[in-house]
């Protein structure tokens, strides 16, 4: 298992995103560059339509090559598990593969088959869980894509796995979570800042779990987990590649459109933050840091949140730290001499509040409080003087140029548009994207500055400010 913190260059342009990923086969991606200029067309000119049962089905044609991605998301991830439960959600995706059905076949798959199958196809497959999605995937040529449909839905309804999947795969996510983030500073010290961050909300819980809760995890909780959400009306089917829309629209009907919808299926409602009043500080030592580094994550409004505020947003991420000529690092790096990095992530693929983290790595001999005054004084200055309007014009054209060469690749496109579907945007909101980006001025990017980013703006939910240092470092 991997934890991608960001997907590739493409995914930029719905911001950047925290998953884990299970299995073991690497992402199959064609990309092929290409020269044009920006257009008003839409980005993907993908087909959607509706099956009877609830599935959307979204395909975005690409014939440059006999090739698909076939991926199924359900709007489900980490944020929807019940209190004591954690890590639930990914578990579950683990167990998918430990056995199911096949539609239109007498004959189940036994544990491991299914990717089995996929390999020998000449294909690869993965899946991967967030806090607001779990996602499968296939990644194969255009010629089998009815096969991989019929296994995909049988594991919609038909997964078989028992309580010795459950035992095996149990000692599989524990170890899991020892290598990745018990035995792991770094990821210690970013799990113990979202809980920070957001109190009392499921963001807070980390997405592979607590490990003394998923000590506990069992075949029933497994199994509750999955007949309540994993359902054709809480999917989205997203086929990328060498398909005919209509073809697929067909397939789609014939296959996951047998499947039953689940009428019960629960609101997406999660507990809210409180209030708070008092500044939030995480400091980690630890003899392995070989490196201080400093961050501050702020809460910021999702895509869905605030489409605008978002847009603003992706741009000013791009003005701050968008490489080597961004603010960030001229003031910080270039102009100051007290970082060797600076830079910012912001994540809008995000049902509720999404991330804004901020952060820099001293030049030995800086400290620590130093540069994170520095760090501030460059956020305050734009909260406050604003940003130029050539700024605004050449982060745009960066961006949009990402859209251009995101449309010549074949997973990258069911990635950003299955991505999108599960956070709440619409289809539209990732087509018209470049549009809808090159519309943000000077002023955009400074209202969401100051709102957002202000290191003086009260705020209800005030930015936690992390620092990560070798163990006896003042």
């Amino acid at each position: 298992m991997r934890i991608i913190a960001g997907l590739a260059g493409v995914l930029l342009i719905l911001g950047l995103s925290y998953v884990f990923w299970s299995n073991t086969a690497d992402v199959g991606d064609t990309a092929i560059a290409v020269e044009e200029s920006y257009s008003s067309q839409k980005v993907f000119n993908a087909k959607s339509t509706i099956l009877q049962n609830g599935m959307q089905v979204v395909v975005i044609e690409n014939n440059r090559a006999p090739v698909i991605t076939h991926m199924v998301w359900y709007k489900v991830g980490a944020a929807e598990e019940p209190a004591g439960k954690s890590g639930i959600a990914h578990f579950l995706e683990h167990l998918m593969f430990k056995g199911s059905t096949v539609i239109g076949s007498q004959t189940p798959l036994a544990a491991g088959e299914f990717s089995k199958i996929v390999r020998g196809m000449g294909g690869n497959d993965n899946a991967f869980t967030s806090q607001d999605y779990t996602a499968y995937f296939q990644s194969v040529p255009s010629s089998v894509i009815e096969q991989v449909m019929r296994m995909e839905a049988g594991r919609m309804k038909g997964a078989l796995f028992a309580e010795k999947d459950v035992e095996s795969e149990r000692k599989v996510i524990l170890e899991e979570r020892r290598q990745r983030t018990d035995n792991d500073p770094r990821g210690r010290f970013g799990e113990q800042m979202m809980a920070a961050a957001y109190i009392n909300h499921p963001y807070g819980t980390p997405i592979i779990g607590w490990y003394h809760e998923m000590e506990d995890l069992s075949l029933n909780d497994a199994y509750d987990f999955y007949r309540e959400y994993y359902a054709p009306n809480n999917a989205i089917l997203v086929v990328s590649g060498d398909v005919v829309a209509t073809d697929v629209f067909d397939l789609a009907a014939e296959i996951y459109g047998t499947l039953p919808a689940n009428d019960n299926i629960p609101e997406r409602v999660r507990t809210r933050s409180p209030k708070m009043n008092s500044d939030v500080r995480v400091q980690l030592e630890h003899p392995a840091i070989r490196q201080p580094v400093l961050q501050i994550l702020y809460r910021v409004p999702s895509a869905r949140q605030d489409k605008d505020a978002s847009l603003a947003l992706q741009v000013l991420q791009d003005i701050l730290g968008g490489g080597p000529t961004s603010r960030l690092y001229q003031s910080l790096v270039v102009e100051q001499g007290l970082a060797v990095n600076a830079g910012i992530s912001y994540r809008a693929d995000a049902w509720d509040d999404a991330g804004a983290w901020v952060y820099a790595t001293p030049v030995p001999g800086v400290a620590i409080e130093d540069l994170e005054a520095a760090l501030l004084a460059a956020l305050r200055d734009v909260a406050l003087s604003g940003v130029s309007d050539r700024e605004v014009s050449d982060s745009i054209a960066r961006l949009q140029n990402e859209a251009i060469f995101a449309r010549d690749s074949l997973t990258g496109p069911a990635m950003v548009v299955g991505m999108a579907l599960s956070t709440g945007s619409s289809l539209d909101d990732v087509e018209l994207w470049p549009e809808q980006i090159g519309a943000i001025t000077a002023q955009d990017v400074q209202r969401a500055a100051a709102a957002f980013l202000n290191p003086d703006a009260p705020r209800d939910t005030p930015p936690v400010v992390g620092v990560l240092l070798p163990e006896g470092v003042e």
